[in-house]
């Protein structure tokens, strides 16, 4: 390059500048005169020669507006995430503009699928209208023209993938209904469309219950509207709930908004405002998100469920050992406490003898405890007496070792 620009130099070096521009262009550092046409009288009017204007120039095909597909990442210094249908503001090439994308995950089906926000720390898609523009061209997003914002104001990064119109981004549908009818493997499904035609559309997709029984829709009912007709691999309960997984399509928003600040005054340069977002027109009235009551936590109250008792088939009880096979037990009629005791005959002098032997029992019982007490208290002195003489033998037993060991001393000693 820096010999090229030599050569160059040498060969153009006698000629005058206006031959020299017709050939190799103005250089860098020459001033110039450019004649702008179409311009609005705001930029004539709030003209600051002091302000840097960048200029530019477009192809062709880059003067259209259309569908862009690019791949963004949320940037690591900011604070938030972004969520879909955000208006954020675009520097794309030789633009600025503001838009609404959004944003979606391709999945291994090749779907692109919905998100309400950006994922964290991994690149995701983006779907927005907005000018053409050249595969591989770097952007930014940022949230607001103003430059004395205390956080950072770099939204998200990326690059241009392709330009298609046709591009399907699909949200996940989830519809849910109630068993009206069970059969045997069949069941007629209430709650989940309000129409014939909206069976009709859904003929043959595969449904699925909580517990897992999976089934197909067959044909729509006549009466009542929305009730169809499902097949399933086991029997369902009338408390299951049937769901049905769809995806609808979601059409991008075409909206394109060019940022003219250089329109207003010096001051007021960096106070465009464009669309604002739902959260600051919230903040700005003063008011609060929407809450669904079907979202809120409730406390579960089930009733305990009562199921009937175990039938089992005289054929199979002829085959099952004894200690298996039911008991059956002759119902007996509840009776009172009092009506089930033995009804007393006693005489008076039965009743004297009786009170007599209770007496003597009592009189037993008494007696055998004094004598535990005495046999314990008697144990007790024999332990302490039998401990005494314990330690005595022992004390003499180590007199009599320790004198044995003396005299074994000795005689070494003499020796």
């Amino acid at each position: 390059m820096a010999a090229q620009s030599e050569l160059n130099r040498k060969e153009f070096e006698g000629l005058d500048d206006e031959t020299r521009a017709e050939y190799e262009g103005y250089r860098s550092g020459t001033y110039i005169r450019i004649e702008l046409h179409g311009l609005p009288c705001e930029f004539i009017n709030y003209f600051d020669p002091k302000y840097p204007v960048i200029v530019g120039a477009l192809n062709s095909g880059e003067e259209n507006t259309g569908c862009v597909q690019v791949r963004l990442r949320k940037h690591r210094w900011y604070k938030r995430i972004l969520k879909t249908r955000d208006p954020v503001i675009m520097s794309l090439g030789w633009r600025r503009f503001q838009t609404i994308p959004l944003y979606c995950m391709e999945d291994h089906n090749g779907r692109q699928r919905l998100l309400k926000y950006t994922p964290e720390h991994v690149h995701c898609t983006a779907t927005f209208f907005g000018p053409i523009t050249a595969p591989s061209t770097g952007f930014l997003i940022i949230e607001t023209t103003n430059d004395k914002v205390s956080h950072f104001r770099v939204m998200a990064t990326g690059t241009v993938r392709e330009l298609d119109k046709s591009v399907a981004i699909v949200k996940k549908l989830k519809l849910i209904g109630t068993p009206m009818k069970v059969f045997k493997n069949t069941a007629f499904i209430k709650g989940m469309f309000s129409s014939v035609a909206e069976v009709a559309a859904a003929e043959g997709a595969s449904i699925r219950t909580v517990s897992g029984i999976r089934g197909q829709i067959k044909r729509p009912v006549k009466s009542p509207e929305g009730v169809f007709r499902a097949t399933f691999e086991d029997k369902i309960l009338l408390s299951d709930i049937v769901f049905l997984r769809a995806w609808y399509p979601v059409d991008i928003p075409q909206f394109y908004n060019p940022v003219t600040s250089l329109l207003l005054p010096r001051q007021h340069k960096t106070e465009w405002q464009g669309m604002k977002t739902v959260g600051q027109l919230r903040a700005l009235h003063n008011l609060k998100p929407p809450q669904n009551p079907n979202s809120l936590y409730h406390p579960v109250e089930r009733e305990p469920k009562h199921f009937n008792p175990l039938l089992i088939p005289r054929s199979l009880q002829k085959a099952l050992p004894y200690k298996n096979k039911p008991k059956y037990t002759p119902k007996t009629s509840k009776k009172s406490s009092i009506l089930s005791r033995p009804v007393s005959t006693m005489s008076s002098k039965e009743r004297k003898l009786v009170t007599l032997m209770q007496q003597i029992r009592t009189i037993e019982k008494d007696r055998q405890y004094k004598k535990k007490i005495e046999k314990e208290a008697e144990r007790k002195i024999y332990m302490k007496k039998k401990e005494a003489e314990e330690s005595k033998r022992h004390r003499k037993k180590q007199e009599r070792r320790q004198e044995y060991y003396r005299k074994i001393a000795r005689a070494g000693k003499g020796k």
